[in-house]
């Protein structure tokens, strides 16, 4: 795992800016699974705050691993807006300074229900999250910036109407910039008007501009095969819903929509990569992070998970995996060592109650790696030929 390259002092200070979504996350303390019946009391453990939402998960992430950022949100003139952002200050006062207080906004909330031995449940209000707009990007400040990540545009509307034009609008004006781009997804509420709106036509629109994607298989299958998204909430095993055929095709069709990298979070099965074939996009993405484009072309990966100590659940957990990811990137690794890399802080993020306390310096991250962190076994079958380099990824192609 290589150090970044020497900053020039000129520089602004972010290498990374991350922006969209941020939250106050809520979690209760609980001792075992949770059922509540209408009326009754039930007792459970002191509360864990923490600050949450892609902003803040990726972000904060990042900044543990050694990388300098900035963050780009909104919170509401609030109790929770004020512990929000004491809570980031309190880590280095420069995460805060681009992140905009609306008076007449509730910061944004999720009271996180993470029993032990079960899956997440959530209870989300979206808040300021709902007035983000591409002109709350100061696009003026990117000039020196590496890298700018946008996450959960599915809980921002402004950002998703008319078929995501303000999305696709503000990666445009990124890319112009000469920063490389990437994107993050979330589940929305079915019920809700995001839940109804074409996802397939809205990353077809916008994928062009955007170098690095990184969904989660669930929120995949809910945009491209609702009934195996149906299959997979009703508890099927994900190595039956998502199969290596399943995940190829959507790495593919996602690439030739115009995304450089793909990136998808398969939960406890790890992370499956797969790059563009096309040299040109490649050498565009490369050419904005001083990467190898040979060594990313045409590449098709699957990392398996690292064993770590969960503590509780494993919220926060992919966007911690996102953080991996491009630390690698800006270090200008290869494709093995960058989905290794990203697996191994996404485990790092389970082993605290929050999503980001868990998480070491980049330095602790390799050692782990170097003396030969274990991993999972994976249940999806592999096809013919697959070969593991020296810490356990998957090299497919």
């Amino acid at each position: 795992m290589s150090g970044l390259p020497p900053r020039d002092e000129a520089r602004p200070v972010a290498d990374v800016v991350v922006a969209g979504h941020v939250s106050l996350d809520v979690f209760p303390t609980l001792s075992g699974p949770l059922t509540i019946e209408p009326g009754q009391l039930v007792v459970v453990g002191p509360a864990v705050l923490s600050t949450g939402g892609a902003v803040a998960n990726t972000g904060v992430s990042l900044h543990r691993l050694g990388v300098a950022v900035g963050m780009v949100a909104k919170v509401g003139a609030d109790v929770f807006g004020r512990a929000l952002l004491e809570s980031l200050a309190g880590l280095g006062e420069h995460l805060v300074t681009a992140i905009k207080v609306c008076a007449d906004q509730a910061t944004s909330y999720t009271i996180v229900i993470a029993a032990p031995g079960e899956d997440r449940s959530f209870l989300h209000c979206p808040g300021a999250n709902q007035t983000f707009c591409a002109d709350d990007v100061p696009y003026g400040d990117l000039a020196g910036v590496r890298l700018f990540h946008f996450g959960y545009p599915p809980l921002m509307p402004l950002m998703y109407a008319d078929d995501g034009a303000q999305l696709r609008a503000m990666f445009a004006r990124v890319i112009d910039a000469g920063v490389a781009t990437s994107l993050d997804l979330c589940v929305p509420d079915p019920d809700s008007h995001a839940g109804r709106l074409d996802w397939v036509e809205v990353l077809r629109q916008t994928l062009p501009f955007v170098d690095v994607f990184a969904p989660s298989i669930d929120e995949l299958l809910y945009m491209f095969d609702a009934p195996a998204h149906r299959r997979l909430q009703a508890g099927a095993p994900l190595a039956s819903v998502a199969d290596y055929a399943q995940l190829t095709a959507l790495g593919t069709r996602l690439s030739e929509m115009g995304a450089a990298v793909v990136a998808i979070k398969l939960g406890d099965q790890g992370l499956y990569i797969r790059t563009t074939a096309d040299a040109a996009r490649m050498q565009a993405f490369c050419g904005r992070l001083q990467l190898q484009a040979d060594a990313w072309l045409d590449r098709e990966l699957l990392s398996p998970c690292f064993e770590a100590r969960a503590v509780n659940g494993t919220t926060g957990s992919g966007d911690a995996t996102i953080a991996g990811l491009l630390a690698a990137l800006l270090r200008g690794v290869g494709p093995c060592e960058a989905a290794t890399s990203a697996t191994a802080v996404g485990a790092c993020s389970v082993e605290a109650i929050d999503p980001t306390s868990g998480i070491p310096t980049w330095m602790q991250v390799a050692q782990r790696i170097a003396e030969g962190w274990p991993r999972h076994a994976i249940e999806i079958e592999l096809p013919d030929g697959a070969e593991r380099d020296a810490t356990g990824t998957m090299v497919l192609v």
